[in-house]
């Protein structure tokens, strides 16, 4: 039973109450339930209507946008004269950002329908944007942007979702896919060439007729929808479907009763194309990007491929069909043209054709050494012979005998070998893979020769070469070489090495025996006399310009090596030369001589020069100084003296007082106290009378004088600068602590002779006194008189934290240090005092705390039991 109530009605609403009334009775109160759930129900449902409403706008909205993005995609309506230049700098902004160049930009709009008219006027506009620095320019962009405010919404739409193929890299080994899809080769139709007489006029071309002679006449006549055109003076000429030569007959024909000289050719005709018009072309199957494209009519099918990707990694190269009306009227073999660079059956296209790619037949591999590896797609009729030509041929290193192929059986794989005699015999399987390996590292007919020969290197192999034979290709030996013995090494057939002596004074004379006959990878070895003996040399040291060690030379004299040496010295010895000689015993003989001295004698140096004692191997020549010979030794003085400058010394022990004397003594403003002496030579070498040494002895002397003073330098720095340098290193000063003052006064004690390149400098009186190192305002303080050192410490501010107050010392104008081991020495003018740092102490570990503490509890054990 169903009972059906309606709440709907106002009087139902009003007759029952609800609210607030407790004394309801119970059918009443069945009533209200009822209603409530019928309130519910009706508020659930204007929910759902109002859900419903809102999907339904959501979904105009969605339809809307994706209707205005497929108009958008659509730019075969867009018309370049509504571009405003700043639009068509934003496309060109955008290539520019996709690294795309001008023909790229058009090949991509053309790929989405854009017609040829509007691609050649892109082109124009783009080129007249980038001139518009030109006032010219500047003009036509104004007025391009006046009219850039009336392009339609769907021109803006179009430019702000502009999507442009991105340059991207193929990696297919697919033969031929690189040509497709490879950006930099253009399959772009040329639309300036001469109108084709077999071009098939339809709907959207534009025909130029023009009449020469003793008519002159010219018609842009374009072709109606209807396939016709209209010209003057005829009518209506239907020319839809005719070539150009056709409907040029036609034409001629319907002008004769107006132009009567056609008859007699007084009057010519021309009928060419001015624009042609676009045609829409269909890419199905294994493409790389199906769809439709609009093409200029005078592309072809190359044009097509190429603007679509052209087949994928599945599609055929070799079966590419052209259909039209429903039939395949061409079939494309694209490897015609990617081996051979012909393209038969590359017709043009027409509006409506379809070019359909089905998936290829076979497959096969080719890798290894060939010219060009990769992936190729043989068709019934071809063999391996075939397929090696694809891949561009053998590599020079490759191994032609035969060819590997892995093979794809229906069960599993197998490995063959494929012969050179029956590479134009097999027949490529689907799935095959081929190798082609390397030639062997070896030589199959190879000998070589090495050592005293003149032309030393490999040679071939001939049947019955023999051992003098290769010597002979050689040519011969060469003068030094070793005669007694000569060596084959053999390659045995396990590859172990095998060695045959030969002795080459019977060969060259004709022995059978020695001569023997050369196997593969035999090589022969011909020693000289100079490798099997150790290098001869002589020496020459002393008072010679070039001193060192020569090649021994047959016969070689000692004239001979006193010229090479570059002649005698000045200081040489001429009255003896001496000569030490390898002496050449048994080992067992006990001597203790270790050379043999020969003493020669002569009277001129052109004697020396012409000597011809002749020189043995490893002779020590040996050519000493003169005696008393003496080289001029040169000092210099300077500062507070008369005729300061250098000097040449007189004699050996010319003296301080001496020099100063022949300076014409000391000026009045001289400071005697602070003069010094400044030598680079050490006694030791001073003792050794190293100013007589010349050449490389005298160079070599001056370069460790020069290193020394280096030394001296940064050792002066560290010593300000290193936390230990006072305790560690070895200062050297060049200064000899002279006393001028007492050495004027007469006493000898002081004056001390002269050496060579000695410097004595004299100042002026000094006023002051300098302070640097571990101070806390390092400077120069006036000299007071009587002052000791801690004054001039605290007028440089003090010592720092760091400073090593007993380390403190004192260097006197003369070059005198004193330290202050027995107290602050007394500082003179012109002193200079300097305040090293304090080292750092070393921080006790755990380790070493420990340690004490476990010594001091020991001493401490052993005290308490000693007082026991």
């Amino acid at each position: 039973m169903k009972i059906w109530l309606n709440f709907s009605s106002a009087s139902a609403q009003k007759t029952l109450n609800c609210t607030g009334n407790h004394f309801m009775t119970k059918e009443n109160m069945y009533l209200c339930q009822i209603r409530t759930l019928y309130n519910k129900r009706r508020n659930v449902n204007r929910l759902i209507k109002r859900c419903m409403l809102v999907l339904a706008g959501l979904c105009w909205l969605f339809m809307a946008e994706a209707q205005a993005q497929v108009q958008v995609q659509d730019v075969s309506k867009i018309r370049v004269e509504q571009l405003s230049d700043d639009q068509v700098k934003r496309i060109i902004t955008e290539a520019e950002k996709r690294h795309l160049t001008d023909d790229q930009l058009i090949q991509s709009l053309a790929q989405r329908g854009m017609p040829a008219a509007e691609q050649q006027k892109l082109r124009s506009r783009i080129a007249l944007v980038r001139q518009q620095n030109t006032p010219a320019g500047k003009r036509a962009s104004n007025l391009a942007d006046q009219q850039g405010r009336r392009v339609t919404d769907t021109t803006t739409a179009f430019l702000d979702s502009l999507v442009l193929v991105k340059d991207t890299a193929d990696t297919s080994r697919i033969f031929g896919a690189k040509l497709f899809r490879n950006t930099d080769i253009r399959f772009q139709p040329n639309l300036n060439i001469p109108t084709p007489k077999n071009y098939v006029i339809g709907t959207g071309d534009e025909l130029m007729l023009v009449l020469t002679g003793d008519n002159e006449a010219s018609y842009t006549l374009p072709v109606s929808p209807e396939g016709t055109v209209n010209i003057d003076y005829v009518g209506i000429v239907s020319v839809a479907g005719l070539t150009i030569e056709d409907a040029s007959d036609k034409i001629r024909s319907q002008l004769r009763s107006t132009y009567p000289q056609l008859s007699s050719g007084r009057t010519r005709l021309s009928l060419t194309l001015g624009n042609i018009r676009s045609v829409k072309v269909t890419l199905t199957g294994y493409v790389t990007r199906p769809g439709t494209y609009t093409l200029p009519s005078l592309a072809n099918v190359f044009h097509a491929l190429y603007a679509s990707g052209g087949p994928t990694d599945k599609g055929t190269f070799r079966n590419i069909q052209l259909i039209r009306n429903n039939k395949v009227i061409h079939t494309i073999d694209a490897y015609d043209f990617l081996t051979k660079g012909i393209q038969p059956g590359n017709v043009r296209l027409e509006d409506g054709d379809v070019i359909h790619i089905p998936v290829f037949d076979r497959h096969v591999t080719v890798d290894g050494l060939v010219n060009n590896p990769g992936i190729f797609e043989p068709i019934a009729d071809e063999t391996l012979e075939d397929l090696l030509r694809f891949a561009g041929g053998f590599a020079p290193e490759a191994y032609r005998a035969k060819v590997k192929v892995l093979q794809i059986t229906d069960r599993q794989r197998s490995v063959a070998d494929i012969y050179a005699e029956d590479f134009t015999t097999y027949t490529p399987q689907n799935g095959d893979q081929y190798i082609v390996e390397e030639v062997l590292d070896r030589y199959a007919n190879r000998v070589a020769i090495e050592g005293a020969v003149f032309r030393p290197g490999l040679y071939a192999l001939t049947e019955g070469l023999t051992l003098r034979q290769l010597i002979q290709q050689a040519d011969g030996l060469k003068e030094d070489a070793f005669m007694s013995r000569a060596y084959i090494n053999r390659l045995n057939p396990d590859n172990t090495q095998q060695l045959i002596t030969v002795d080459l004074t019977k060969l060259m004379a004709g022995s059978a025996q020695e001569d023997q006959v050369l196997q593969r990878e035999d090589k022969v070895l011909i020693s000289s006399i100079f490798d099997l003996r150790e290098e001869y040399t002589v020496s020459i040291s002393g008072q010679v310009r070039k001193p060192g060690q020569f090649e021994y030379i047959e016969q070689m004299t000692l004239g001979n090596l006193i010229q090479l040496s570059g002649g005698l010295a000045e200081a040489a010895n001429i009255e003896y030369i001496d000569v030490a000689r390898r002496i050449r015993r048994n080992t067992n003989e006990r001597d203790s001589t270790i050379s043999e001295l020969v003493r020669i004698n002569f009277d001129t140096r052109e004697e020396v020069v012409q000597s011809d004692f002749v020189l043995q191997p490893f002779d020590m020549v040996s050519v000493h100084t003169s005696t008393g010979y003496q080289v001029q030794r040169i000092v210099r003085i300077e500062g507070e003296v008369n005729y300061p400058g250098e000097y040449a010394l007189l004699k050996k022990d010319e003296t301080i007082s001496d020099l100063i004397r022949r300076a014409g003594g000391v000026t009045e403003f001289a400071y005697l106290p602070g003069a010094s002496l400044q030598r680079n030579a050490s006694d030791a070498l001073v003792a050794q009378g190293h100013s007589a040494l010349t050449g490389a002895a005298r160079q070599e002397l001056a370069e460790r004088e020069k290193e020394q003073a280096q030394i001296q330098s940064q050792v002066l720095e560290n010593t300000l600068q290193s936390q230990d340098s006072v305790e560690t290193d070895l200062f050297f000063s060049n200064y000899v602590g002279i006393k001028l003052d007492e050495i004027l006064e007469g006493n000898t004690k002081y004056d001390i002779p002269l050496e060579d390149k000695d410097v004595i400098i004299v100042p002026r009186q000094l006023r002051t006194v300098m302070v640097r190192g571990q101070v806390l305002n390092p400077n120069r303080i006036v000299y007071q008189k009587g002052k000791p050192l801690k004054y001039y410490i605290r007028q440089a501010g003090g010592f720092t934290a760091k400073a090593h107050k007993r380390k403190t010392f004192v260097q006197h104008a003369n070059g005198s240090v004193e330290g202050s081991s027995m107290g602050y020495p007394e500082v003179l003018p012109g002193s200079e005092i300097i305040v090293p740092t304090r080292p750092e102490r070393e921080k006790l570990g755990v380790q070493a705390w420990v340690s004490m503490g476990s010594v001091a509890t020991s001493l401490a054990a052993v005290i308490v039991s000693l007082l026991r």
